[in-house]
């Protein structure tokens, strides 16, 4: 019998006799091996024993291999079954495939190729996980020296995109120890990130574009533009999508694409009516205040403040190119018309050289209920839990769909989002009159100071976010790290109901450095 801990292999082949070097090899190596020559007998101990792996062979007297896989697969549907063949036919094989096989070997076959399918699928897990863990390791003094060295934009991208990189690889490892790390240096950097922006901002925004790192304003002239042809393009934009959202769905798209991605920066407040518009129009919001009188203003109604992204992208692609160029808009909140949605996007393909310009709004929807819903607040109670929310949403989307069709039409894709989001854990007190905007993340008003000044960016000068003028006497508050704004009155109540959400327009990494992707369909 196998002692505790030792993977048993259940090996079934009518030329099971001569495979003892096989086997002998696969015991050397700490494994027990069970061998039998005939489907009836490995079927009976299967019913007797656990085994880690079945290798089964494909061709045998009596019950084939494969008629030994279908009964097994009813049996346990999760058994890891390697089918052991003399047949190169690739209907021998894609059946075998498509009947959930782990993996396929030809014989003849080494003992070295058995060992390393038997090593992949029964041990590559945690050797993975002990490779990550020796690569964080490895990388740790480097990446905490180059977080405390970060100190222009493209420091801050690269130090804050690596820590997202190790924060998915180790969550999908199971490596809460070393998690803990990651989250330390990110809460440093995010401090570290904060004093940056406030220190830096209200001259990014009056700097020529050489001067500054690419904002939300720079997206259509850098990316766009540049595909215009008389084929259509896509311009997707997934609002409130983080840096590790876009790494865990990215796979999904890499079946069909080939992916360059890129970044700019959210201008602020990183919230739809200021960092989206800026997106389709180009603009900083008191440029569009001044172009448009009535549009919206600094206190408008955030509902209401997003009703021109068509023209204001219309407007930008003429200004940027001199020519009318056709742009078919659509702003998606829910799949429930995703197929109505599809059908007019196929119908605007049509027209050469347009532009189809798609809003999601799921993500930034699902982030706004959250606050509001005992469910979604436990569905995604941490960063963790909401990409793979996220992921789940979007495997089964129109956006997905949308841009799978895309692929099969050969056409690219700029994908991007208009911020992203922070999980909120420290509330700051926020003295203001009732006239104050309602945004936890920033606030504008008359008389309006923060109880504690090191956590906001604070200014009465609204050219320094270049938003419209305020009344006399308006000052601006946007909050840094992760903390959310609180009044004095029913404190106790907001600071219970708003801790842990995710929240956005703040000065954080997470809201303002975002992803821009070039979609390139695969074969193009």
């Amino acid at each position: 019998m196998a002692t505790t801990g030792t993977k048993r292999i259940l090996w079934v082949d009518d030329e099971i006799s001569f495979l003892k070097p096989h086997l002998l090899f696969l015991q050397q190596r700490g494994y027990h091996v069970d061998a039998i020559a005939n489907g009836d007998d490995a079927l009976a101990l299967l019913d007797e024993y656990f085994y880690d792996l079945v290798l089964l062979d494909e061709q045998m007297p009596g019950r084939p291999g494969l008629e030994v896989l279908e009964i097994l697969r009813r049996r346990d549907p999760h058994a890891r079954v390697v089918m052991v063949t003399k047949s190169e036919e690739d209907r021998t094989m894609t059946e075998a495939i498509g009947r959930r096989v782990d993996d396929y070997l030809v014989k003849p076959t080494s003992p070295r190729q058995v060992l390393s399918v038997v090593t992949r699928i029964l041990e590559g897990s945690s050797i993975r996980q002990q490779q990550v863990a020796q690569d964080f390791a490895g990388r740790f003094q480097r990446l905490a020296r180059k977080k405390e060295e970060a100190a222009d934009p493209v420091a801050f991208h690269n130090v804050y995109s690596e820590l997202v990189d190790w924060n998915v690889r180790l969550e999908t490892s199971g490596e809460p120890g070393l998690l803990e790390s990651v989250h330390a240096l990110n809460e440093d950097l995010r401090r570290d990130f904060g004093v940056w922006v406030s220190r830096e901002y209200a001259g990014w925004v009056k700097a020529e574009r050489s001067a500054r790192p690419r904002l939300s304003i720079d997206v259509v002239r850098e990316f766009l533009v540049d595909e215009l042809s008389s084929d259509p393009v896509f311009f997707v934009v997934l609002d409130c999508m983080r840096l590790d959202q876009w790494r865990v769905i990215a796979p999904l798209l890499a079946e069909t694409f080939d992916i360059e991605e890129s970044y700019h920066y959210s201008i602020l407040p990183t919230a739809t009516p200021y960092a989206r518009n800026a997106l389709f129009s180009g603009l900083f919001p008191d440029q569009i205040s001044e172009q448009n009188p009535g549009w919206w203003d600094a206190a408008g109604d955030e509902g209401s403040m997003n009703a021109f992204e068509d023209r204001l992208l219309t407007e930008q692609l003429r200004r940027l190119t001199g020519r009318d160029i056709p742009v078919h808009y659509e702003k998606v909140f829910t799949d429930r018309g995703g197929d109505q949605v599809r059908s007019r996007v196929r119908s605007a393909l049509a027209v050469p050289g347009s532009v189809i310009a798609l809003v999601f709004n799921f993500v930034d929807l699902m982030t706004h209920g959250r606050s509001e819903s005992p469910v979604l607040m436990e569905v995604a109670k941490d960063a963790a839990a909401l990409r793979a929310l996220t992921r789940s949403w979007f495997e089964r989307s129109t956006a997905l769909a949308v841009l799978r069709e895309a692929a099969r039409e050969g056409l690219r894709v700029i994908f991007t989002t208009d911020h992203g989001s922070i999980h909120c854990h420290q509330p700051t007190t926020v003295f203001a009159r009732k006239d104050v905007t309602d945004n936890l993340r920033y606030k504008f008003g008359a008389d309006l100071r923060a109880e504690d000044p090191s956590g906001v960016l604070a200014t009465r000068r609204a050219a320094d976010l270049r938003l419209p003028e305020g009344s006399l006497g308006h000052s601006y508050l946007v909050a840094l790290d992760d903390r959310f704004f609180v009044y004095p009155t029913k404190l106790r109540e907001y600071q219970a109901r708003y801790r842990g959400s995710f929240l956005h327009g703040g000065v954080s990494p997470e809201e303002m450095i975002v992803p821009t992707v070039r979609l390139v369909p695969r074969g193009r």
